[in-house]
């Protein structure tokens, strides 16, 4: 399978391919894996199984991003400041919007 985005050539010059059906990483090149990505997803099924035990359709866009940003921000020193500074910067959600039935 070929994503749109892979075709496009400033991608082609950032990433590259691994076939792991004929090899685990490219002999003599370290930096071309897949562990990042499993990473993000093990922390992302951790969260969901651990933590939240449901996740509903409607706010799953705000699952997603708030693990997105705990894997991008996970080596910063000052990530509770962060997440404190952001909370006090948002506004609340309402509780109506919250409990609305989903739109399909």
């Amino acid at each position: 399978m070929v994503y749109d985005f892979a075709l496009d050539k400033e991608f082609q010059k950032k990433h590259r391919t691994v076939n792991h059906s004929r090899e685990w990483v490219k002999p003599g090149d370290i930096e071309v894996h897949a562990n990042t990505v499993e990473s993000a997803f093990s922390l992302l099924k951790r969260g969901l199984i651990g933590s939240f035990h449901r996740v509903s359709i409607k706010h799953l866009h705000r699952y997603l991003a708030e693990f997105e940003w705990r894997f991008n921000t996970r080596k910063e020193d000052d990530r509770f400041e962060q997440t404190v500074g952001r909370m006090l910067r948002s506004s609340a959600m309402q509780y109506a919007e919250l409990t609305s039935p989903v739109e399909l």
